[in-house]
């Protein structure tokens, strides 16, 4: 992949024509019982690694004077989709803090206070992380009354369930990272460079 992306391929082009279908096709052979965990996790493990093969590539120049704060819900650990989105953050000049996978309301929101971030970005990929989703979102306003700080979420139950954005309080979701990218200039009224 970093041949592509030397050879004029941009990383978006990669992230979303290349990686993001593979981990969606993994993932469905793997709700079919046609793939194992194992093999499941070896797919992860090989696009995690183009990732960060692609990483030095990413870091953007221009800054834009915005940052976000990125994580999976609870014990969710399917990370590759929030941390494509952490990546195009990145590549759009914002400061990004990526807390990864398994992250607790309280580790949150320690985070969120010591980096005070314009935007928070929750992902869940399995529906029975919604309700930790929802406690995430309730951690951080409860943390910021002014609801300065706007939080975005996605992930497959928000891709099946549009409107599911609203109930867990978020200001908004995103299919995917291009997306999110567009939805967060947005709410936070950035203009575009």
């Amino acid at each position: 992949m970093l041949f592509e992306a030397d050879r004029g391929t941009s990383i978006e082009q990669i992230y979303l024509e290349v990686l993001q279908p593979v981990q969606y096709e993994v993932g469905r052979l793997w709700q079919l019982n046609r793939v194992t965990v194992a093999l499941e996790h070896f797919c992860t493990a090989v696009t995690q690694n183009i990732m960060l093969e692609l990483y030095s590539k990413i870091i953007s120049g221009k800054r834009v004077g915005k940052s976000v704060l990125s994580c999976c819900a609870g014990a969710e650990l399917h990370e590759v989709g929030i941390r494509m989105v952490n990546d195009f953050f990145e590549m759009a000049g914002w400061d990004s803090y990526y807390l990864g996978a398994g992250v607790a309301p309280e580790q949150l929101i320690e985070a969120f206070c010591s980096r005070n971030p314009d935007l928070v970005a929750i992902s869940a990929t399995m529906t029975y992380h919604v309700p930790t989703v929802a406690d995430l979102v309730r951690a951080v306003r409860e943390a910021d009354p002014s609801r300065r700080t706007r939080i975005v979420v996605g992930g497959a139950p928000f891709t099946r369930n549009p409107g599911l954005w609203r109930s867990v309080g978020a200001d908004g979701w995103a299919p995917d990272a291009e997306r999110a990218i567009k939805l967060a200039q947005e709410l936070v009224a950035l203009e575009q460079p």
